[in-house]
């Protein structure tokens, strides 16, 4: 065996992979991951054969054998089986690496693997990759184990195991080491996601460093003619003081801008790492396949308006050819290392340097906001416009602001989200480092189907997108102004403490009023100063200051009046932050008497942050620069100060809270869900809702505790359950329900306590439903408690989203769902059920738990079954005995397994596609 091993065809059996996921290498280039088939017979005979050295080939066959690669090629592309798996990696449509497992007879749950890499491509990460993919795909089948044998002497396939992130247990004999790696301990495996992911980061990195790190840029399209986006383009580099090389192209001029232009990529001095796109979108695919063959790393597509058929073909372009992809429709980026200072957009003046990572969709929000945080003075590392993000996608960027030495805050304006569950991972990490900052533009309706129809987004409701930043620990604004207006403050100032205690200090009374009601509006306190420290400012301020709070100086405050208050306040630790309000007033005409002169002379980094409002300035927000060199944010509306500061309350709790790992569910079955909706599926191709048997047995499969039911359609059975389960049931009663496949779950149905009123509620029942009735669920009367629903929605952009309200009649009238993406964490539950609707009334539960594992149970059962399209339970009844599901709806529909964190590139709907 050698740094990889081999590979095998799936049946009918699926893979749980997407056809021809490509996916990123450790230095950056690009693989497509497929099973192998009959018809790659050459080139696994090839790869055997050819593309592996004799040493190689005596490791991967643990020795010499030349028949060994003709057998490979004739057991891997034979007739498919059911108990063997195989995948392939390709590079440019050659074959340089497969691995396969097949089931160990005898053995349930155990199977072989084998992996094999050409040796052109190995320690390259294409091994770890294939196995990765295999991983996720034993996973699917239900496979519990790897075995492998590999020579003692194989140092490669053994790092490759090590490194891996799954336990690995190594027996040795005789120059033979034999290997099981299990795949289910941990469940879910915590420490395998970490290294997945930092496999992923190290190659999202080095596949990004071509377009923001370039050492050379060509620009496509520069034309002859002032004011075009491609001479525009090409002036801002060249004015910007780019440090590398830079070329112009375009084969009907031979100079513009006074540089040399050259007819084609093939013709330039060198091959440009960035070429920037600036052509008719009819000629996009084209150049994009001139770079691609050419040896150019990234693409910069400036060029709007592509249709399906160029989208496709630029996308293929850049993926068979290993080249990131940035737009189309996209401004441009800019990075401010002085090392770099790349300039290749076509918006205002070149950005600040600074450490503000900003990534937007919109060029005009982009160009906005550049305009804005640079009149502010906050300097910005790097600046990319994303465009359609057909490739590179905020995700990327916050990997590459994470690693690039320079960032300390992000801010996004962000229309849409490409794999927002593996997204939300890379915030949630990436937060606790520096602050992210979000636009939540595409809130209502109209916003939703505005961004849909110029970025291909899909319409993504309020509460999902709320869920994915509070999950990911982002901040959401509502407007760019409330971005810049946030990032002020977090940019200058220390986070204040979790509690969100504020001291408002006014030179007027009535502004310090207003200020009091915009901090209690933002949900920030103001705490009744301690008699001591009230006692010490009064020793300070003139007579006649009130040292409430607000504290009120009274327009006699001179500076240095003031300066101390403001020392008090931040020794006292009655307040975890400070809004300093003043107005000029005839009693302070003197420069030098002027009250904000305390701040300018004082310093500017506290304890504790501190914020200023200026009601007679004509900006929304600027800096104060202190004595210190510190910088204090002044704003002109004293809600713009408290949302502020509300905001970085919410960090410091973040901050506060260790990270949560996943919540775990033992003694669940997915194998055995995913076999019973399988067979559903086979049953019903087009999908549908699960019958009440079924829906009992997958409620079971996830731990889902529910009262004993009977489902049927023929009266004298259903009495005879009825009397049964009432001796079970509150009160010496059972609940007769109709079952119409779709409809509404919550039904109470009728209780009943004699075999009379069985058959009287059971023919009104059928009467009622009608030609939809297919029989009659009958349960055990539940006793009194608070009723709940547990909803599982499945979003086309999110992903799966679990969603707690209340139930019966005053959850119609009052019910504020809260919802979370899945899979939860061990602090989602808790935190859903605080800020549920029902929290008063689930207060004094003895075993809160109990509900927290109902909706652990459906957040694992929307992972595991992306087949579950929606799904109901409801009344979730909470009583002090216990929880139950006393009722459930479930429908199914056929639906790809999609693993967020299986690595491979993002495919996004291109124009005119289906979502």
């Amino acid at each position: 065996m050698t740094e990889q091993s081999a590979t095998t065809t799936p049946a009918p059996v699926r893979t749980g992979l997407p056809p021809g996921a490509e996916a990123l290498l450790v230095d950056g280039s690009t693989v497509s991951i497929r099973p192998v088939v009959p018809a790659d017979r050459p080139q696994v005979l090839a790869l055997h054969a050819e593309r592996m050295s004799e040493a190689s080939r005596r490791l991967r066959f643990l020795g010499t054998s030349r028949r060994a690669p003709e057998l490979t090629a004739d057991r891997l592309c034979g007739p498919p089986r059911p108990e063997r798996c195989a995948l392939g990696a390709w590079a440019a449509g050659v074959l340089v690496g497969e691995a396969d497992f097949e089931a160990t007879a005898g053995r349930p749950g155990t199977a072989e693997l084998a992996l094999a890499v050409a040796d052109a491509w190995q320690h390259r990460g294409v091994g770890s990759l294939l196995v990765e993919h295999l991983v996720h795909a034993a996973r699917e089948r239900g496979v519990t184990a790897f075995e492998a044998d590999a020579l003692a002497g194989n140092g490669a396939v053994h790092r490759l195991f090590s490194d891996l992130g799954l336990p690995v247990h190594r027996r040795y004999a005789q120059g033979e080491v034999r290997i099981r790696v299990p795949l289910d301990e941990p469940d879910p495996d915590e420490h395998y996601l970490r290294a997945v992911e930092q496999r992923g980061r190290t190659a999202d990195l080095a596949s990004l460093a071509a377009l923001l790190r370039p050492r050379s840029v060509a620009v496509l399209g520069a034309s002859r003619r002032p004011g075009s986006v491609g001479q525009g383009v090409l002036r801002k580099i060249r004015d910007g003081g780019f440090r590398g090389e830079l070329w112009a192209v375009n084969p009907h001029a031979d100079r513009i801008a006074g540089l040399p232009a050259y007819p084609s990529v093939e013709a330039l001095p060198r091959i440009p790492e960035l070429a920037v796109l600036a052509v008719p979108a009819a000629a996009v695919p084209d150049a994009a396949e001139e770079c691609g063959r050419a040896g150019v790393r990234a693409l910069a597509v400036l060029t709007s308006g592509l249709d399906a058929e160029q989208a496709g073909r630029l996308l293929r372009g850049c993926r068979e050819h290993s080249m990131r992809l940035l737009g189309p429709n996209s401004l441009g980026l800019a990075q401010t290392d002085p090392l770099v200072r790349l300039d290749a957009e076509f918006g205002g003046a070149f950005p600040l340097p600074g450490t503000a990572g900003v990534a937007v969709q919109s060029g005009g929000v982009g160009i906005a906001l550049l305009e804005r945080l640079a009149w502010l003075g906050i300097g910005v590392s790097t600046f990319v416009s994303l465009g359609d993000k057909y490739d590179v996608s905020a995700d990327d960027l916050l990997q590459w602001w994470e690693g690039d030495g320079r960032t300390d805050l992000a801010l996004l304006h962000l229309e849409s989200f490409g794999s927002p569950r593996a997204f939300a991972r890379t915030a949630r990490r990436v937060t606790r480092r520096f602050p992210v900052l979000t636009v939540d533009a595409g809130r209502s309706p109209a916003g939703r189907r505005g961004a849909a129809a110029h970025t291909a987004a899909a319409a993504v409701p309020d509460s999902t997108r709320t869920a994915l930043f509070e999950q990911a620990g982002i901040t959401a604004t509502r407007s760019v102004a409330e971005l810049v207006e946030t990032a002020a403050l977090l940019h200058a100032q220390p986070l204040p403490g979790a509690r969100g205690a504020v001291a408002v200090v006014s030179n007027a009374a009535g502004i310090g009023v207003l200020t009091a009601d915009a901090c209690a509006d933002a949900g920030l306190s103001l705490p009744a100063l301690p008699g001591g420290l009230a006692a010490r400012l009064r020793r300070v301020l003139p007579d006649g200051a009130g040292t409430g709070n607000p504290v009120d100086t009274t327009p006699a405050a001179g500076p240095d009046q003031l300066l101390h208050c403001l020392d008090l306040l931040e020794r006292g630790g009655a307040v975890d932050a400070l809004v300093v309000c003043l107005v000029p007033t005839a009693l302070t005409p003197e420069p030098e008497r002027e009250p904000l002169r305390a701040l300018l002379d004082g310093r500017g980094r506290r304890r504790v942050p501190i914020a200023v409002v200026r009601i007679d300035q004509q900006v929304p927000v600027r800096y104060l620069t202190a004595g210190d060199g510190g910088r204090v944010p002044c704003y002109a509306d004293p809600g713009s100060a408290a949302s502020a500061l509300a905001r970085a309350r919410e960090r410091a709790r973040l901050l506060a809270r260790p990270a949560a790992p996943e919540a775990l569910l033992r003694g669940c079955d997915p194998a055995a869900a995913r076999r019973l909706v399988d067979g559903f599926l086979a049953e019903r191709p087009d999908g549908g809702w699960l019958d009440p048997a079924r829906t009992a047995d997958l409620l079971e499969c996830y731990r889902l505790p529910q009262p004993p039911a009977v489902w049927t359609s023929e009266e004298h059975t259903a009495v005879l359950a009825a009397r049964s389960l009432r001796r079970l049931g509150h009160g010496g009663r059972a609940v007769l329900a109709a079952h119409r496949p779709g409809g509404p779950a919550g039904d109470p149905g009728r209780a009943v306590g004699t075999d009379h009123e069985a058959r009287d509620a059971l023919r009104e029942l059928t009467a009622a439903a009608g030609a939809r009735a297919a029989g009659v669920v009958v349960r055990p009367a539940v006793g009194p408690g608070v009723d709940l629903h547990v909803d599982v929605r499945q979003d086309g952009v999110f992903g799966p989203l679990v969603v707690l309200g209340l139930g019966g009649p005053a959850g119609e009238l009052l019910d504020e769902p809260v919802a979370r993406l899945a899979p939860l964490t061990r602090d989602d539950p808790p935190a859903m059920v605080a800020d549920s609707p029902a929290a008063p009334l689930l207060a004094d539960l003895p075993d809160p738990a109990a509900l927290h594992r109902v909706l652990v149970g459906a957040s694992r059962m929307a992972t595991d079954l992306p087949q579950l399209s929606e799904a109901r339970l409801g009344p979730v009844v909470v009583r002090p005995e216990g929880v139950l599901c006393t009722g459930a709806r479930i429908r199914v529909e056929p639906r790809r397994p999609f693993d967020p964190y299986l690595r491979r590139l993002r495919r996004r709907p291109l124009p005119g596609e289906g979502r």
